[in-house]
C-alpha cells in the first residue's frame, strides 16, 4: 500500500484540489489572496459584458392551499436567459423549517421533465454529466433544514426554463392563531470557516448581495387559499400589502398586492383565527398502500396561574453585531426594555452584549430593582452594533458565568441568527446548560427561524419572532406567560388496542405554549383503540383520552411526508454536528423511499435534448439585503458573481497559497508555488527558492512530479523554468478530485539535488521486515474474501487504526473516499470523520 503524504518534505510540495470555484474580484478585501480569507457575502460588481446574464432568475411565485391544518406549497422560479452565451445559474433560497418537500419539475419549452430522487452525490454527479453533455438539467440541494439551492445548466440564449419545487408543512395553532409563514430570501450569515477547507455544505455561505435598500432584481408573487373546513372569523397579512376576498365552502383567498412585486426581500407573514376561537385537534389517519400513518394534536389545558413563584436569574445575551445595525437594534432595545420591566423585584438579572467579542455589564447578577435595570437600560441604549456575531464563544462564557448560585436559570438569546455554526451552537446547549432552560428570540424581516427555533428546542423553551416593535411587545408578554408555569409537564402517551410503531418525536417536552401536543407515528391492522394523553398541571393531574373511531381518515396523504420529515428532524436537524453511520444511512433510506428532500438526497431533473453550444458560464445569482438590514451585514467586499467561465468547466484552487514556506529536513526552506492559475485548458504553476541552497549553483532544471494521493504517479516533466504550464486534458489530470505536485531540484546530470521521498509519517515499507510481512498479510487476508470494495476498504482501515498506523488507516480513508461511489461514498466519509475524532490527540 502506497503512502500518503501528509507533510512537506523537503521538497517543494503543493496539494491542488479540484473543483472549487474561484471569483473574478472586482476589489478585493484585506484576506483576499491568503490562506486565511474565511467564507463570507460579498456586495454583487456587475460586469459591462452584454453576452452574459448576470440576473438570469426573471421572478419568483407560490401557490398555497392550506387545507385544515396542512399547507401544501409550490414554488415556481423562471429563469430567462437575455444573454449570448448559455448560462449555469444558482439560486440560493430559504423555505419554512417544517417545510417535507417531495417534489420537483422542470419545464423547457413545452418539454415537462419530473425530477427524480437521488443520493445528493449521485444527484449532483447526474447533473454535471448533463451538463457537460449540454442538455439541459435543474438540481435541487439541501443546504440547511431552511435553506435550498437550485442549479439550473444550460439555459440557452433567450430560451425560459420554468422550475416547480412542492412541500407541505403542519399549522400549528397558538393561543388560537393560526400562522403561515413564507421566507424569500437567504440574509447573509457570518462564518469564521477559511474559505479554502470549507465543507461542502457551507459554500452557499459566499452570496452575492445587493446594496441596502436595493429592490430584488426579480419579482415575487404569492397566493393563498385557506379552507379549514369551518367558518373562518379573522385573517390579516403583517409583512405585506394584500387583497383578501371570500371564496366559496368557507374559505378565503389571500392575494399580494401588485404594488407588492418587489416585495420579495422579508418573510410572507399570514394570520388567521377560527370562529369561536376554535381550535382543530384531534386524530388524523392515511392509510397508504403499503403502511398506515396518524397524526395526533391535542389541545393542552388552560394555563394555572401560580401565586407563589420562586425567584429566578435571568441571563441575557443580545446580539449588538453589525448586522443589527438599524431596525433591528432598535428592535432589540424595545423588546430588552420589556423584558427587564417584567422582572419581579425577587429575580436576579445579568445582560451580555456579543459581536466579535463578549462582555457582561456586571461582574455578578443584579437584583431587579427599578435602580439596576433603568441603569442596565442605559447602558444597552447607548450601545451601537459593529463587528462580527461570535455566538459562540458568547453562549459558552455565559454558561460558563456564575455557576455556583442555587437559583433556577433562565438564558434568553436575542439574535437575528445571521450564522452558519447552527449544529454547534445546540451542541453546546445541549452539553452545558444542565438545569436552566433557553428562550430564543429572532428579531427582523428575515431571520434564521433555524437557528432560533433550534436553541429554544434544545433549551427547553420557546422560540419568539419579532418583526417591529409591536410584535417584540406581544413577544415580552408571552415570555413572562411562559416562564411563570408550564401548561403541562411529564407528558406521557399511551395506546390502547393500537399497534404503533415509529412514533415520533420519542419523549414530549413540557408544554409552555397554548398550542397542541404533536405525536406522529405508523400502525399496523386495523385502526381501533384509543390513545391517552397524561400529564401534570398546576391543579393537579391531566387525562385525555382520543378514541380512534373519531379519526379523520379524508385527504390526509400529507401525513406520509410529515411523517418522515419529522423523523428527519429527530436524526439531523438537532442532533449532533457529527452523525454516525447509521443515522445517516436512516436519513438516506427516508429520503429515498419518501421521495424527500434531506441533507443526503436531492432531487435531479435531466432534459433529453442536446444544446450545440457547450461553452456556459455560472453565474451566482444576487440576492437582495433583508429590508431592514445594512450594508454594515456585509462589510466591504465586492466581487461579480460569475462563477466560473471555462470551456473545461474545472477550475483549481491551491489549499496553501503564496509566500508560505516550508523547512525541509535538511534545513533548506522552500516556498510553495505562489501562482496557479487555470487558462482555458491549461495548469499553469509557478515557484522559487526562498533561502540560498548549498547546491544553488549546481540546479540546472527542476523535475515537476504529479501523484494522486495514494502517491501514484500521474504525471512527470523537467523544465529549466521555475513555471510550468500543464494541459490538464492532454495529460490526463481533470478527472482527478485532487493530487499532489512536487517540486525536485536537479543537477547538470539530471540527478535529483534533494530526496523527493523524505517525508514524515509511519508507512509499511518503514516498518522491520517481520511486523512488514504480518502487515502485509494480513492485508492481502483481508483483500481475498468475498466482501466488496468498499467493505474491504473499511476492515483495512479499521486495521490499520488497531496498530495505530495512523497514516495508513487515513489513507485507506482517502482513498475509499475518492474511489467509492454514491452511498459507500458517503460512508466512508463519516467514518473517516470518526477515525479523526476518536485518534485527535495520537494524529497530533
Amino acid at each position: 500500500m502506497k503512502k500518503l503524504s501528509l507533510t512537506y518534505a523537503s521538497s517543494c510540495l503543493l496539494v491542488i484540489f479540484l473543483g472549487f470555484h474561484t471569483y473574478i474580484f472586482a476589489q478585493k478585501s484585506e484576506a483576499t489572496g491568503s490562506e486565511e480569507r474565511t467564507l463570507s457575502p460579498y456586495f454583487v460588481v456587475l460586469t459591462e459584458n452584454p453576452d452574459i446574464d448576470q440576473m438570469p432568475l426573471k421572478s419568483t411565485s407560490a401557490e398555497v392551499n392550506i387545507a385544515g391544518v396542512i399547507a401544501d406549497v409550490k414554488m415556481r422560479q423562471v429563469y430567462i436567459n437575455t444573454g449570448k452565451k448559455p448560462l449555469e445559474a444558482l439560486y440560493v433560497f430559504p423555505a419554512s423549517t417544517r417545510a417535507a418537500v417531495y417534489a420537483m419539475q422542470m419545464q423547457v419549452g413545452r418539454r415537462l421533465i419530473v425530477a427524480k430522487v437521488a443520493t445528493k452525490d449521485q444527484a449532483r454527479e447526474r447533473y454535471e454529466q448533463a451538463k457537460a453533455q449540454g442538455k439541459t438539467a435543474s438540481l435541487l440541494e439541501q443546504e440547511r433544514p431552511n435553506v435550498f439551492q437550485m442549479s439550473v445548466a444550460n439555459i440557452q440564449p433567450n430560451d425560459s426554463i420554468i422550475v416547480t419545487m412542492s412541500y407541505t408543512e403542519l399549522l400549528v395553532p397558538e393561543d388560537g392563531i393560526y400562522e403561515f409563514s413564507y421566507p424569500t430570501v437567504v440574509a447573509p450569515r457570518y462564518s469564521t470557516s477559511i474559505a479554502s477547507f470549507a465543507r461542502a455544505n457551507e459554500k452557499w455561505i459566499e452570496q452575492p448581495y445587493e446594496q441596502q435598500g436595493k429592490a430584488p432584481s426579480y419579482t415575487f408573487d404569492i397566493k393563498t387559499r385557506i379552507n379549514a373546513g369551518i367558518p373562518i372569523e379573522e385573517v390579516s397579512c403583517s409583512s405585506h400589502k394584500t387583497v383578501i376576498t371570500n371564496e366559496k365552502d368557507n374559505s378565503k383567498l389571500v392575494k399580494l398586492d401588485p404594488a407588492e412585486k418587489l416585495g420579495g426581500n422579508r418573510d410572507y407573514i399570514v394570520r388567521y383565527r377560527l370562529a369561536g376561537n376554535h381550535t382543530q385537534s384531534g386524530l388524523l389517519t392515511y392509510e397508504g398502500k403499503d403502511e398506515n400513518f396518524f397524526l395526533l394534536m391535542l389541545q393542552p389545558p388552560k394555563r394555572v396561574e401560580e401565586t407563589q413563584i420562586p425567584p429566578r436569574e435571568f441571563i441575557f445575551l443580545i446580539d449588538a453585531s453589525a448586522s443589527m445595525e438599524g431596525f433591528p437594534i432598535n428592535v432589540t432595545k424595545s423588546l430588552i426594555t420589556n423584558l427587564l420591566n417584567g422582572l419581579r423585584p425577587t429575580d436576579y438579572f445579568n445582560i451580555m452584549l456579543f459581536d466579535n467579542t463578549h462582555n457582561f455589564i456586571s461582574p455578578k447578577p443584579l437584583a431587579a430593582s427599578q435602580e439596576n435595570i433603568k441603569t442596565a437600560l442605559n447602558k444597552i441604549i447607548l450601545r451601537n452594533a459593529i463587528g462580527g456575531t461570535d455566538l459562540l464563544p458568547a453562549l459558552r462564557s455565559a454558561f460558563n458565568h456564575n455557576k455556583q448560585t442555587d437559583i433556577a436559570k433562565t438564558f434568553v438569546v436575542i439574535t437575528d441568527g445571521f450564522v452558519s455554526l447552527e449544529k454547534e451552537a445546540f451542541d453546546l446547549i445541549r452539553n452545558n446548560l444542565g438545569e436552566a432552560n433557553l428562550f430564543s428570540f429572532g428579531i427582523g424581516t428575515s431571520v434564521n427561524r433555524y437557528l432560533i427555533e433550534g436553541m429554544a428546542h434544545m433549551g427547553m423553551g420557546e422560540p419568539f419572532i419579532a418583526t417591529n416593535e409591536a410584535e417584540a411587545v406581544k413577544a415580552a408578554e408571552k415570555f413572562r406567560k411562559y416562564i411563570q408555569t408550564p401548561l403541562l409537564t411529564n407528558v406521557k402517551v399511551e395506546f390502547q388496542g393500537l399497534q404503533t410503531y415509529e412514533v415520533e418525536p420519542p419523549t414530549i417536552p413540557d408544554v409552555l405554549a397554548e398550542r397542541p401536543v404533536l405525536v406522529f407515528g405508523k400502525y399496523k391492522g386495523k385502526l381501533q383503540g384509543s390513545i391517552k394523553v397524561t400529564g401534570k398541571t398546576g391543579k393537579g393531574d391531566f387525562e385525555s383520552v382520543v378514541n380512534t373511531a373519531l379519526a379523520s381518515t379524508q385527504n390526509n396523504q400529507a401525513l406520509r411526508y410529515l411523517w418522515a420529515r419529522q423523523k428527519v428532524k429527530t436524526l439531523d436537524d438537532y442532533n449532533a454536528v457529527k452523525l454516525s453511520w447509521e443515522q445517516v444511512e436512516q436519513i438516506l433510506n427516508i429520503g429515498l423511499k419518501y421521495h424527500l428532500l434531506t441533507n443526503y438526497t436531492s432531487f435531479v431533473a435531466i432534459d433529453s435534448t442536446i444544446n450545440r453550444q457547450k461553452q456556459v458560464a455560472s453565474v451566482n445569482q444576487a440576492l437582495p439585503l433583508p429590508q431592514g438590514v445594512s450594508n454594515s451585514a456585509i462589510g466591504a467586499q465586492y466581487r461579480t458573481n460569475i462563477v466560473e467561465v471555462s470551456s473545461t468547466n474545472l477550475n483549481y484552487n491551491q489549499s496553501k497559497s503564496g509566500g508560505n514556506t516550508k523547512r525541509g529536513s535538511d534545513g533548506i526552506r522552500y516556498a510553495l508555488p505562489d501562482q496557479t492559475k487555470l487558462l482555458g485548458d491549461s495548469l499553469v504553476l509557478s515557484w522559487d527558492l526562498v533561502e540560498d541552497a548549498s547546491y544553488k549553483n549546481q540546479i540546472d532544471k527542476y523535475e515537476v512530479q504529479i501523484y494522486d494521493l495514494t502517491e501514484e504517479l500521474l504525471f512527470k516533466q523537467s523544465t529549466p523554468a521555475k513555471a510550468l504550464i500543464i494541459n490538464i486534458n492532454k495529460d490526463k489530470l481533470a478527472i482527478h478530485e485532487h493530487f499532489i505536485v512536487k517540486i525536485i531540484p536537479l543537477d547538470k546530470a539530471g540527478k535529483p539535488l534533494i530526496n523527493a521521498d523524505n517525508s514524515e509519517g509511519i508507512s509499511i515499507h518503514k516498518l522491520e521486515a517481520g511486523q512488514k510481512n504480518s502487515l502485509q498479510s494480513e492485508v492481502k487476508t483481508t483483500f481475498s474474501t468475498q466482501k466488496s470494495w468498499a467493505d474491504k476498504l473499511f476492515e483495512v482501515a479499521k486495521f490499520f487504526e488497531s496498530q495505530q498506523l495512523w497514516v495508513d488507516a487515513m489513507n485507506t480513508y482517502e482513498t475509499a473516499s475518492r474511489t467509492l461511489k454514491d452511498r459507500q461514498k458517503l460512508k466512508a466519509e463519516v467514518l473517516y470523520q470518526e477515525f479523526l475524532e476518536r485518534n485527535n490527540m495520537s494524529l497530533k
